[in-house]
């Protein structure tokens, strides 16, 4: 064989090389990226879980006979805390989203309750961190998509079956009822 076609097969041998390697690289980047979002998304529930039991001592102070409404956020905080695979995480987030709306439908009963101070900024943090909470939702799934899209594309394909790179799951809520958002009312 010549010279040139030796120089041609060393060529394609490098470029498809190279592609193993740039598309290796780019699934384990985007499965890593996924895995930091889902990291986020527990941060922030935790959060939310740690202002849970503040929240439910500013209203018991005020409605103490509202004790079923207390009840169904403790449990919820109490699954949140307990969800350990994503589907179980979002569905103890929309039981944790729903409880807290009776809540709030309990603390709107109570004017002199949405007055106090502490209460009041109780609810900023927690409308801050339902706000976090949806975003780092949005940037998971959209991670998961790039991701899932580029691992089962053609020719990526070839290379993410034979290591290991699977499709992961999106965050979804799958009650109907629980895709509501949390109303947090600040002021009277």
């Amino acid at each position: 064989m010549s010279t040139t076609v030796w120089i041609i097969i060393a060529a394609v041998v490098v470029i498809v090389l190279l592609w193993l390697v740039l598309t290796y690289n780019g699934l384990v980047r985007l499965r890593n990226e996924a895995e930091q979002g889902e990291s986020s998304i527990d941060i922030q529930l935790k959060r939310r879980a740690d202002l849970i039991p503040n929240l439910v001592e500013a209203v018991k102070g005020y409605a103490t006979h509202e004790s079923e409404a207390f009840e169904r956020v403790t449990a919820a905080r109490t699954h949140a805390l307990e969800a350990r695979t994503l589907g179980d995480k979002a569905a103890a987030d929309g039981e944790t989203r729903s409880a807290l709306g009776g809540l709030f439908a309990v603390a709107e009963a109570y004017p002199e309750l949405r007055a106090v101070e502490s209460f009041t900024q109780l609810q900023a943090e927690l409308s801050d961190t339902e706000d976090k909470i949806a975003a780092a939702r949005r940037y998971y799934n959209n991670v998961v998509q790039r991701y899932n899209t580029k691992q089962q594309s053609f020719p990526a394909n070839a290379i993410a079956g034979p290591f290991g790179f699977s499709p992961r799951e999106f965050y979804r809520i799958e009650d109907d009822a629980q895709r509501d958002p949390v109303k947090v009312e600040l002021g009277a």
